[in-house]
């Protein structure tokens, strides 16, 4: 079995605002969480760098405010995700990553070669990946989407074999 590492994330379209401490906490208010420093820590975190790991967001979080522990991250992640403040996703091969672009129903792209993740939005129209072929009497309202391929700094560096 490969393993996949995930190095790297790339920011696209609306998601490139970095909220200010002050949004941060307006934020977490408005979920109904309390305002601690490592909640601002980590949202900050997966604020600036979309797609991070628990490792990365653990190395960030401890090098704005001050020491973190590692239970304190994961507390917090499973919180914020909880509160819909944040999205976890894990591609196949992969650990968990956590990404502040949430309610839009996007998808994501992975690079076979390195390992990079950017977002992408549905390919037609409003969620068209909503509307399955047959919902089985379910009521669907999100669906996980994954496109693997080449990013163009890998497809540059070594062309892709063809796999069709």
């Amino acid at each position: 079995m490969r393993v996949l590492i995930l190095t790297d994330s790339r920011r696209t379209g609306d998601d490139e605002h970095v909220p200010t401490t002050f949004e941060l906490e307006g934020t977490l208010r408005d979920a109904g969480l309390r305002v601690t420093r490592p909640r601002l820590s980590v949202l900050a975190a997966v604020h600036e760098h979309p797609h991070a790991d628990t490792d990365s967001i653990i190395g960030l979080a401890r090098g704005g405010n001050g020491p973190v522990s590692h239970q304190a991250v994961y507390d917090v992640l499973r919180a914020l995700t909880s509160a819909g403040l944040l999205r976890r996703i894990q591609p196949r091969g992969s650990v968990a990553r956590y990404e502040a672009r949430v309610g839009d129903n996007h998808h994501h792209v992975v690079c076979r070669s390195c390992g990079t993740i950017a977002d992408v939005d549905c390919s037609v129209g409003s969620a068209p990946c909503l509307t399955a072929a047959d919902d089985r009497g379910f009521t669907i309202d999100e669906a996980e989407v994954v496109y693997w391929g080449w990013c163009p700094d890998c497809s540059a560096s070594s062309p892709p074999a063809s796999t069709g």
